[in-house]
């Protein structure tokens, strides 16, 4: 049996109180059930791509036949250069992606479900957390918890002093540090840098911090009524750094079900 109740911090990082924590942070820890929810939610994102039945294909080359001294691959008449076939150039594709086949990974409600509720659990372990990289040597307690005056931070520089009081800081410096422009083409396709997962913070109610936490590198807010494995798990990884609000776990009580 795990912890029970969790104590409660305010926005200087001091504790204000105690509050019991849901039958939700006591589930079996399932890293690969986890690990099969995210790839599903990843695998729905993927546009099916194909290709034209006719590319590579527009000439009127054909093989000369044999007993000529070269290769039996589609010539153009006249001037010798190879065509058509796959390994030529402008030939067509050996084996082309086709739009039918099918991506999507399916899972039943059953385990989406289960790999959400463990998902849930995993990030109230320290060491969970901590073997997923985040830094978390002064935040005070797991899961964290925070009064409700979160949720009113509207700016980026009032939620960083809190982050900093709730010790969650160091983690949010760890991903300005990883930021890094990608190498090669790469870098031209929509995806110029990449950089860490920072802290998720879990609201029941946006009263401007949403807006606060968009300059925050690495930093995601999300409804506890929309929390999937992948919010909780990027990556695949589970023990994503989480804060969360007093009311968010109170709301987590009747999302999941039980006390």
């Amino acid at each position: 049996m795990g912890k029970v109740s969790s104590k409660v911090f305010n926005l200087e990082g001091k504790s204000v109180g105690k509050v019991k924590l849901p039958e939700v942070f006591h589930t079996t820890f399932r890293p690969d059930m986890i690990k099969r929810a995210v790839v599903s939610i990843q695998s729905h994102r993927i546009q099916p791509q194909g290709r034209d039945v006719m590319a590579g294909k527009h000439t009127v080359a054909e093989s000369w036949g044999v007993n000529l001294g070269m290769s039996r691959v589609p010539r153009l008449k006249g001037i010798r250069i190879a065509a058509f076939a796959p390994g030529t150039v402008g030939g067509r594709a050996a084996h082309p992606p086709v739009s039918e086949k099918k991506i999507a990974k399916k899972i039943t409600k059953k385990e989406k479900r289960f790999a959400l509720l463990s998902a849930i659990a995993a990030t109230g372990l320290k060491e969970n957390v901590e073997a997923r990289g985040h830094i978390v040597d002064d935040v005070p307690d797991f899961p964290l918890v925070v009064t409700e005056d979160l949720q009113s931070v509207k700016k980026a520089k009032e939620l960083k002093a809190a982050l900093i009081n709730l010790g969650v800081w160091p983690d949010i410096y760890r991903v300005k540090e990883s930021i890094k422009v990608r190498a090669g083409k790469g870098k031209m396709r929509g995806r110029r840098k990449k950089q860490a997962v920072g802290p998720l913070i879990v609201i029941n109610l946006n009263d401007g911090i949403v807006e606060a936490a968009n300059n925050l590198p690495g930093v995601d807010v999300a409804y506890v009524k929309n929390l999937n494995a992948e919010f909780l798990a990027p990556g695949t990884h589970p023990g994503r750094l989480t804060v969360w609000t007093r009311d968010s776990i109170m709301e987590l009580r009747t999302f999941t079900g039980g006390d």
